[in-house]
């Protein structure tokens, strides 16, 4: 497995890829000063060459910069996934490509979750929540059961979305916000209850 990005979100993937046995190639990254990222290689802008049939997640934190990145490299590509061995996930929940699972989170049944996803540390998502692509369920975010999120959200650490809520695409739930209804696309809601303050430009 090679990743693109050598970050602090990097370090976190890498140890769920190794608890899980799998092999670490390298990373690339646009910056050219990192040369390595704990003891693996940054091997600077992303080469096909050096990726050959390997798989690739793209080990970005930052939603947008995560689908422009795919969006630019070869369509063509492989990518995997890492789910960390402490996770518990149902055998009835589906999991799309580029995504990561991190230490200690919960899927639950019948849950679908999109490509490049990152569902962190110790967050939950009950049964029948749709995750579109590119979405970031931050740690211990609890979803309760049929919440649908839309492409490219973040929900925030510590919040919490009641059973049923509809979350609209490219919109930020604040740290610690309580959702008791729907929110719709591109906006910032925060708060017990939770309520829109601001539009976000797309």
């Amino acid at each position: 497995m090679f990743l693109f990005g050598a970050s602090g979100h990097s370090k976190v993937i890498i140890d769920s890829l190794t608890a899980s046995g799998i092999s670490i190639g390298g990373l690339f990254d646009d910056n050219p000063d990192i040369k390595r990222l704990l003891e693996y290689p940054v091997f600077g802008a992303f080469n096909k060459d050096i990726l050959g049939d390997d798989s690739l997640i793209i080990s970005v934190g930052v939603n947008n910069i995560r689908k422009k990145i795919v969006e630019k490299l070869p369509h063509n590509l492989k990518y995997g996934r890492a789910i960390h061995p402490s996770s518990i996930m149902s055998n009835y929940a589906s999991i799309g490509v580029g995504t990561v699972i991190m230490q200690g989170s919960v899927i639950q049944s019948c849950v679908n979750i999109g490509k490049h996803c990152i569902i962190n540390t110790s967050a939950t998502v009950d049964h029948d929540c749709q995750i579109e692509d590119y979405v970031h369920i931050s740690p211990n975010a609890t979803l309760c059961g049929g919440v649908s999120v839309g492409e490219g959200t973040q929900v925030g650490a510590g919040a919490v979305i009641i059973p049923g809520i509809k979350i609209g695409k490219w919109s930020l739930v604040a740290a610690g916000a309580v959702v008791i209804k729907d929110v719709p696309d591109n906006v910032l809601v925060l708060g017990n209850p939770a309520r829109v303050v601001k539009k976000i430009l797309p």
